[in-house]
């Protein structure tokens, strides 16, 4: 089993490094809090704020990488992987695939990249919110771009099944209009429903008798809210394209059914529409899986992922 080095531990990192720990696989991580390494170390894991020396060590054993910081300090963490570990095998956890992209191409053109997303996350932040379990069952999004590497590809996709994920091929434009439509404009719509909810930036800001009355709904409705603005602004801005389509489209059926609302009272069109596309959701999480050569045309392999169908191993 490929040994593997994350930068990064925050939930996401830190999810990572306990999740390949328990699944046997070597890991060390790098991040830039003392406090948090102090805090990992404690709980008994290999991790260091030297990330020149964590990336050397990656390096020297061809171990994966994988970056699972903000989008916004990727450049500086992708100079240190060209200056200490020009070639390595490299993946990310960010949730834009097109930016990243682009940033390693400009950043570290030598490495051997290959996008990665795990669809997993709570609205908590940091090491002490990370656990093993945080994967299991979670979509992982692997880039299948036309030209990919196959040998990197391969460790990523063994890494999301170690963790208890199962992968979906996608390109790195197929990725970010998706997750543009079930991550970040959520993230958008959870902060309108909650500062209107309670009312913040009116003339009164009180938030009075609602926020007393506010129970599962609302709980439900504005759980990502809670996220630290930082990561939402970060994700959020960059994939603000395919955010912007989102967005026109969510207003657009707003739109008709406020005119509904002020005409005929008639919310059918909206209600409907909206418990169908809740069960499409709930019967996708049921789909049958499929197993995967490693061979296929990566024409054939995005197919499998557009098709929504989960690839939860090899097919030997």
């Amino acid at each position: 089993m490929r040994a593997v080095c994350v930068v990064g531990a925050g939930l996401i990192g830190g999810s990572l490094v306990r999740a390949a720990d328990k699944a046997g696989r070597e890991v060390w991580a790098a991040t830039a809090s003392e406090d948090t390494a102090a805090q990992a170390r404690a709980d008994g894991f290999d991790v260091t704020t030297d990330t020149g020396g964590a990336l050397r060590r990656a390096a020297a054993e061809d171990a994966l990488v994988v970056l699972a910081t903000p989008l916004p300090a990727l450049p500086d963490v992708l100079r240190q992987v060209d200056a200490s570990a020009s070639g390595c095998r490299l993946t990310d956890a960010v949730s834009v695939k097109g930016a990243v992209a682009e940033a390693v191409a400009r950043y570290a053109p030598r490495a051997r990249y290959v996008g990665g997303h795990p669809m997993a996350g709570t609205a908590e932040s940091g090491w002490a919110a990370g656990y093993a379990g945080l994967f299991t069952g979670a979509a992982w999004v692997v880039g299948a771009e036309d030209g990919t590497d196959r040998e990197v590809w391969a460790d990523v996709a063994e890494l999301a099944w170690a963790c208890g994920a199962h992968v979906v091929p996608a390109t790195a434009d197929e990725h970010d209009l998706a997750v543009a439509r079930v991550s970040h404009l959520p993230h958008l719509l959870a902060a309108v429903l909650a500062s209107t909810a309670a009312g913040v930036g009116l003339p009164d800001d009180d938030p009075g008798l609602p926020m007393a009355l506010a129970a599962s709904s609302f709980a439900d409705g504005t759980r990502v809210a809670g996220t630290r603005p930082e990561l939402v602004l970060a994700m959020c801005d960059g994939n603000r394209p395919a955010l912007l389509a989102a967005v026109d489209e969510a207003l657009g059926r707003l739109g008709v059914m406020r005119g509904a609302l002020a005409s005929t009272g008639g919310l059918a069109a909206t209600v409907n529409a909206g418990y169908e596309g809740r069960q499409r959701w709930a019967a996708a999480r049921n789909e049958p899986g499929t197993r995967i050569t490693g061979d296929e045309p990566w024409a054939e392999l995005r197919a499998i992922g557009r098709a929504g169908t989960p690839v939860l191993g090899w097919d030997h």
